[in-house]
Formats: structure tokens, C-alpha cells, sequence
């Protein structure tokens, strides 16, 4: 159903085909469909959905439209859509909204649910317990598989998935229980004979980033998060976890392009705030550069006698630069997923020098060739040929160092990414260039 069609079918007010068209819709494609409308169509469409896939849909939805949607909500409205959302997307969505939301929002749950929203509300931001849920299928090592299953059938409707069951112990956690386990055993084996006692878990507080890779290293579902005694309080689901991966990789590119991080959308972030993000960097980076315009002045006299030098500055710098930034994407991408440790430091190293020497003989030939060919003057194509050769193998240096030391002091590797480490290998290679000159030419 596209956009246009359903503009004609409300314009003709033929709402019972509508709702037949939306209720035979994908949960995301239907989000993604009504966002394109206005607040007042929004919200009649969204009332044609069926009450079973109407919290679905609110919660794929993005940020500015529930909030509109939710202004329109009666409070039986509010308490539906909100009884039939999982845990975590309830706290998700209540970290996003203004306070007045928020305190309607808690107004219309119970007071049960009410106390484990506040709950995990308190865990800090980038911890695991901000993107657990509570919602799990728990059993009892005592169990047989067929009480189990009964179980599941009982209460696997309202939780956040039953691939996975924990086997629990005055709140320990014993071990886990496939769904698979369960069905391919016979119904009188006891839950404490099928489970597995080597669980992959996680701390209340541990970092998201690194729960996110567990799940990528090991291939989980789904995830226990206990506290420090080993006590069970929720689960990080795969959905959450691919959510904070994307997160994570977004704050990285804009870092990368020396952006603040943001987390609203690129429309939805006002022109001002867009440029408050970039211009701090910017700022930087460009005072940083005029320390490559002062070494420049102090070597006018070179200039002079040599015009033609100047010519050549901006591709020595363009190629540190590239080079420089090539090494550090592939080295920030190892740390990402965990192939480079700050302990591999002296090994990534000496790898990208071996690299460098290549890159850097191949590039010195090629620009000899064309300085011969052009200026018939050797001693200006050594001159290139070396300082290429010194600029490439110093960006290639920098590049792999920084991410890695930046790591080492808990810093974000992308910060050491293309703009920083350009004005670092700009000045380096200007340094180079002119007193490689300065000694070649006897200036």
C-alpha cells in the first residue's frame, strides 16, 4: 500500500478498506507508511489498526511522531498501547520523551509495572540494565519438559522471546534451556538434566558496545544480565543488541567526520544544532592548521629562491593525508571487532611500515617519472621521491598509532579517524618536504 493510494481511499473516506489493506501490512512497513502522513491523517490511520499490532507498529515508529500520536491519545488509548509493549521498549521510548509524557505515560500503567520501569530507568545510559527487559521465560531445574512447555504455552505470549529459558534458583542463575532442547526430549526429563550450566552472561552494568559484541562473536538470541551475585534480573535481547551496534557505528562515522554525535535523525535535528555540532571541530582543526602555514612562512627564503617548491605542497599533503586515513579506517575497524587490541600496538606497526615502504617507493617512482618527463631536473625528483616516501610512511604510522593509543586511554578510537590525523600528517609532511629541500638545494 503506498502512500497515494491510501491519500485517494481517505480523501473517498473509505475507512473498512483501508483497515483491510493496513492489517495485512508488515509491523516496520506500516511505522515507515503512516510517518509519511500528516499528524491528523496519522493518527486516523492509526486508529484503523488492529489492537494486536498497534503497539508493533508505535514502536517503530521514530520519536517525534510518537510523541504526536500520544498528545492525541485518550488514556484508555495510552494504557493499550502501552500493556502490550515489551519492557524495554516501554523504558526506550520513556527516555526519549519530555517529562510531562513520561509522568502521563506512568500514570495509566499499575503500580507493578510502574516499579519496573522506574527500575530500569535507574540503571546509567550505556550499561546493559538500560537495554534489558524483564521479560523472560523462567524455569525450575525440578521441572519436567512437559511442565516446562506448559509453561511456555502459559505465559510465552507476554514475554520478550522463549527460544532461550532460564533455569532459576532463589534468583540464581543455574543454566539455560533451548525451545529445541525441550521438544526433541521426552516429556518426563527433568529441566536440570537438559540444561546447559556454561551461560554466557552479562553485568547490570556492564557497557552495551561490549554486550553487542557477544552477540556477534558467539551468535546468542538472547543474553542473561545478573548483578554482582549472580542473581538474575533480565535479559538483552537480539533486536536490542543490533540497535546499539547501529548506534555505536553512526556515533563512530560522525566522529570520523569530525561531527558531535547526535541522536535524533538528520531531519529531525534543527540547522542550528547541526551546525553546533560541526563547528567545534571545525574550529578546532582549523586553528590546528595554521601551525602548517607557520612552518611554511619560516622557509620563505626556499620559496623564493625555488618558486616551483610550492607547486608540489598540496599533493604531498593530499597523499599523507589519504594514507594517514586509509590505516587508521582498517585499524579502527580491527578494534571494532576485536582483531586489534592496544597489546597488538608494535605488530600492526611494523605491518603497516612494510606497507608503507611499498606504497611509498611505488608512489616516488611513478612522481620521479613525471617530474623528469616535465622539469628535466633529477634533483627536484629525488627531492619528491623522498619526502613522498618519509610522508607515506609516516601518516601510515600515525594512522595505525593513534586509534590504538586513543583505545589504550579510553578514549574513542574514531576520533583518531581522517580530519584529525590530516592536520597532524599535514605538518609533518611540510616539515619534511622543506628541510629535505633545504639541504638538497644547499638554500
Amino acid at each position: 500500500m503506498t502512500v497515494k493510494t491510501t491519500t485517494e481511499l481517505l480523501y473517498a473516506k473509505k475507512y473498512a478498506q483501508i483497515k483491510k489493506e493496513l492489517n495485512e501490512m508488515n509491523s516496520v512497513d506500516l511505522a515507515e507508511l503512516l510517518e509519511q502522513f500528516s499528524q491528523e491523517s496519522m493518527v486516523i490511520l492509526f486508529r484503523l489498526i488492529a489492537k494486536e499490532t498497534a503497539a508493533e507498529v508505535f514502536t517503530n515508529m521514530n520519536t517525534e511522531r510518537q510523541q504526536a500520536l500520544i498528545s492525541t491519545f485518550t488514556e484508555k488509548e495510552l494504557k493499550d498501547i502501552f500493556e502490550d509493549m515489551f519492557m524495554d521498549d516501554t523504558v526506550d521510548i520513556l527516555e526519549e520523551m519530555p517529562a510531562n509524557v513520561v509522568e502521563r505515560i506512568l500514570d495509566v500503567t499499575d503500580k507493578e509495572t510502574r516499579s519496573r520501569i522506574n527500575e530500569l530507568l535507574q540503571y546509567p545510559q550505556d550499561s546493559a540494565g538500560s537495554i534489558m527487559t524483564t521479560e523472560y521465560v523462567d524455569l525450575k531445574k525440578t521441572m519436567t519438559v512437559r511442565e516446562a512447555i506448559a509453561k511456555i504455552k502459559r505465559v510465552g505470549i507476554d514475554q520478550e522471546t522463549i527460544y532461550t529459558c532460564y533455569v532459576i534458583e532463589n534468583k540464581k542463575l543455574l543454566g539455560i534451556v533451548t525451545a529445541k532442547s525441550l521438544l526433541l526430549n521426552e516429556e518426563n526429563v527433568r529441566i536440570g538434566d537438559l540444561m546447559e550450566t556454561h551461560v554466557i552472561s552479562v553485568r547490570t552494568h556492564d557497557d552495551q558496545e561490549e554486550v553487542s559484541k557477544l552477540f556477534q562473536k558467539y551468535r546468542l538470541i538472547s543474553i542473561p544480565v545478573v548483578d554482582t551475585e549472580n542473581c538474575m534480573v533480565g535479559i538483552v535481547t537480539f533486536d536490542d543488541a543490533m540497535e546499539v551496534y547501529q548506534e555505536e557505528m553512526a556515533e563512530d562515522i560522525a566522529l570520523m567526520a569530525a561531527v558531535q554525535p547526535s541522536d535524533d535523525s538528520y531531519f529531525g535535528t534543527s540547522v542550528f544544532n547541526h551546525a553546533k555540532h560541526r563547528i567545534l571541530w571545525l574550529l578546532f582543526l582549523m586553528l590546528s592548521a595554521t601551525i602548517t602555514g607557520t612552518i611554511i612562512s619560516r622557509y620563505e627564503e626556499t620559496i623564493s629562491a625555488i618558486p616551483l617548491l610550492v607547486s608540489f605542497i598540496p599533493m604531498l599533503m593530499d597523499t599523507g593525508g589519504n594514507c594517514g586515513t586509509q590505516s587508521s579506517t582498517l585499524v579502527i575497524r580491527g578494534i571494532a571487532t576485536d582483531e586489534i587490541r592496544f597489546g597488538d600496538l608494535f605488530k600492526v606497526a611494523f605491518k603497516e611500515s612494510r606497507i608503507a615502504l611499498i606504497v611509498g617507493a611505488a608512489l616516488a617512482l611513478v612522481n620521479g617519472l613525471r617530474i623528469i618527463l616535465m622539469y628535466q631536473d633529477p634533483r627536484l625528483a629525488i627531492l619528491l621521491g623522498v619526502s613522498l616516501m618519509c610522508t607515506v610512511y609516516l601518516a601510515e604510522l600515525i594512522g595505525c598509532m593513534l586509534p590504538l593509543l586513543a583505545k589504550k586511554v579510553h578514549l574513542d578510537p574514531a576520533i583518531m579517524a581522517a580530519p584529525l590525523i590530516t592536520t597532524i600528517v599535514d605538518t609533518c609532511s611540510i616539515m619534511i618536504y622543506f628541510a629535505i629541500a633545504t639541504h638538497l638545494f644547499a638554500l
